[in-house]
């Protein structure tokens, strides 16, 4: 049977239309800057790796490769380097800041959103954006002139209270709590704080109104809200920012060289004197270093590059879980 004029009408409407994409001028240069500057900071991260690598293969010839990683030793006269302890130094020392910066900087960043007035959550805005901007040798200063004597009290108020958990003891009982890996940890979580406050704060402001009010409607508490619609909203936000606030720690340096009683061997007793980071064996050695011990430090920089690498790879797998299972 023929179909009539209405009918075949009625049919060609239900048929997708095929839509032209036009791509303007403006997109191509768009889309053309953006991938230039992706291709750049792969060129730059690449550049950064290759030359490390290449400078450092004369100290790893001379040492070896397994032995630069798995000895704790520096003795530039024969040529015998080991970056073991400070890679554990390292480790320690960024566990110890996340571990004190982390609830400080949720704790702040619910308090600018959720509890405070406009006009003091501006000025803690600010605030918070001054002390991320802050250069590390001003915390490094300040760490060493005005907090170690209070923060020798807190470690010593710990290993007499909490000395059943290992992290907490000393070597001996006299042992000096100066300048220590917890007195770094410490200095070093007051610099992160703002990094991991701004982003949490971003994430959370993110959150519908809507939702939050709606919580409170059914008659929940404002902690019940956050805990069960703004925290979770937020998860991998929060997530990334604890992680790129690790990543700041295990980079840094001029507070740690300042503070810390430099030594080449792992100190697992945080508490007591000594101890030493990777980035803090570089600043420290650097200025009177010859050519063997240069390349035996920019091979430890390459140890630094590839271990910050490996932090930032598994921080995208976690936060990527972490939106998944959101």
């Amino acid at each position: 049977m023929a179909l009539t004029s209405p009918e075949l009408q009625a049919l060609e409407e239900q048929v997708p239309r095929d839509i032209a994409r036009t791509v303007t001028r403006g997109d191509r240069i768009f889309r053309t800057l953006c991938a230039s500057a992706a291709a750049v900071s792969l060129f730059i991260i690449g550049g950064t790796a290759l030359f490390l690598a290449i400078k450092a293969v004369p100290a790893l010839q001379k040492a070896g490769l397994l032995s630069f990683f798995t000895t704790s030793v520096w003795n530039p006269t024969v040529g015998d380097f080991g970056v073991l302890g400070l890679l554990i130094g390292t480790i320690i020392i960024a566990t110890v800041s996340l571990i004190v910066a982390v609830p400080l900087a949720i704790g702040l960043a619910l308090f600018i959103n959720e509890y405070s007035p406009a006009r003091i959550r501006r000025i803690l805005t600010s605030s918070v954006d001054l002390l991320a901007a802050m250069p590390s040798i001003i915390f490094g200063m300040w760490g060493f002139f005005a907090l170690q004597a209070p923060l020798v009290g807190v470690a010593s108020w710990l290993n007499l209270h909490l000395s059943a958990i290992p992290f907490f003891r000393l070597s001996e009982p006299d042992a000096p709590l100066l300048r220590s890996s917890f007195i770094v940890g410490t200095v070093v979580a007051l610099m992160i704080v703002p990094i991991i406050t701004s982003v949490s704060r971003d994430v959370m402001a993110q959150c519908p109104r809507s939702q939050c009010e709606a919580a409170l409607a059914l008659g929940g508490s404002r902690w019940g809200m956050i805990k069960e619609v703004l925290l979770p909203f937020g998860k991998a936000g929060i997530t990334g920012a604890i992680l790129l606030g690790f990543g700041r720690a295990l980079g840094e340096t001029i507070a740690v060289a300042l503070i810390i009683a430099f030594t080449i061997e792992a100190n697992p007793y945080v508490l007591e004197q000594g101890g030493g980071s990777i980035a803090s064996l570089i600043a420290i050695k650097f200025p009177e270093a010859q050519d063997l011990e240069i390349s035996a430090l920019i091979a430890a920089g390459l140890a630094l590059f590839g271990m910050t690498l490996l932090v930032n790879l598994g921080a995208r797998a976690i936060v990527r879980r972490t939106q998944i299972a959101a």
